[in-house]
Formats: C-alpha cells, structure tokens, sequence
C-alpha cells in the first residue's frame, strides 16, 4: 500500500533529453578531428564513408522488410545516417557546412525521438492510472474489511458480556432467600438447568 517514492536526480532526468544533441555533437567533433589528420578532400576516404553510411541504409531496408522491428530499423537508418554526416564533416574544408548539418541531424533526431517520448509518456500515464485505480479498490477492500472485523469483534464482545451478566443475574437470584425454583415451574415459567436447582 505504502510504497517508497525516489526523486530522481535532474541530471537522470535532462540525460535522455540531451541524448540526440550529445551523439550529433559527438559525430561532428570526431569528424573534424578526422578531418584535421588527412580526411579533407580525401577521395577514400569519402568512399569508405559513403559505402558504410548505403551498407546501413541497406541494413534498414532489409531489416524494415524481413522483421519489421522498428528498433532495429532505426539504428541501422541512424548509422546510415550518422556515417554520411561524418563522411561530409569530414571531407569539407570549412566549417559552415559541418554545422548546417550538425543543427539538420540535431533537429531530425530530436523530431524522431519526440514521437518516442510521447509514446513512453503515454504509457508511464497510463501505468501510473492503472496502479492508483488498483491502490484505491484494495484500499477501499481493506477499508470494508477492517469494518466488518472489527463489527465481529463487538458483536462477540456484547455476547460474551451479556452472557456473563445473565450467569451473574443467575447465580444472584439462586442466591436470594426463599428462591423456589419448583414454584417457578409451576408457575409456567421455563425450568431451571439441573446444576441451578443442586445449588438452590
């Protein structure tokens, strides 16, 4: 009933927001590092990228076709096209170019991971409804339940006390002087327990 709740921390909290910004920035530093030890205007260098970013867009089509697993299709088109924005970055001189692609990759990713997000928060909402609606039924159970034994409790507890002021009245009244129990069955009165009329 009384779960313990954990704040977590902001950095926990702003890491899957920054996530698409961190892997553009990094593809974009280590191209022009790249770029800075040889890949400039490097025509193999071009190739190799350009033959790795189609292997992966490859990947992603034969992956879309044969099992449809969304996850798997979006890394192999995010390889494809991480590896042809490193290609770019780090075969152009300048830097204008490496940075209008930067912000597209940036934009595109976070436009991709926006949809997930909505996805995932719908889902947290959803869980989260569920399990509050499941909380206040078995609270509301507990509730009904805790009534009723503790109804039980008192009705036994009245029992127990009216039977033990009925005995007290009992052995009073055979104590009385004069008690004939004889003349109380004569009388039509219900007959007393054997155990009564011994100790009279």
């Amino acid at each position: 009933m009384n779960e313990s709740t954990t704040a977590r921390h902001w950095l926990a909290e702003a890491l899957p927001k920054a996530a698409p910004a961190l892997a553009t920035t990094t593809v974009l530093a280590l191209a022009r590092i790249w770029n800075a030890n040889g890949a400039e205007h490097s025509v193999g260098n071009a190739v190799l990228m350009t033959a790795l970013s189609l292997g992966a867009g490859a990947a992603g089509v034969v992956a879309a076709n044969a099992t449809g697993d969304s996850v798997l299709v979006g890394t192999a088109f995010a390889a494809s096209g991480a590896l042809a924005f490193a290609g770019v970055a780090g075969y152009a001189d300048g830097l204008p170019l490496p940075l209008l692609l930067w912000s597209l990759a940036t934009a595109g990713a976070y436009g991709l991971a926006a949809r997930y997000w909505r996805t995932d928060r719908r889902e947290t909402v959803a869980y989260e409804r569920q399990t509050s609606e499941r909380r206040e039924e078995y609270a509301h159970i507990e509730r009904v339940e805790t009534l009723r034994s503790t109804t039980q409790i008192e009705v036994a507890r009245s029992g127990a006390a009216y039977a033990e002021s009925l005995a007290q009245a009992l052995v009073t009244r055979a104590a009385l002087p004069g008690f004939d129990p004889a003349a109380l069955e004569r009388a039509g009165l219900p007959e007393l327990p054997t155990a009564e009329r011994e100790s009279a």
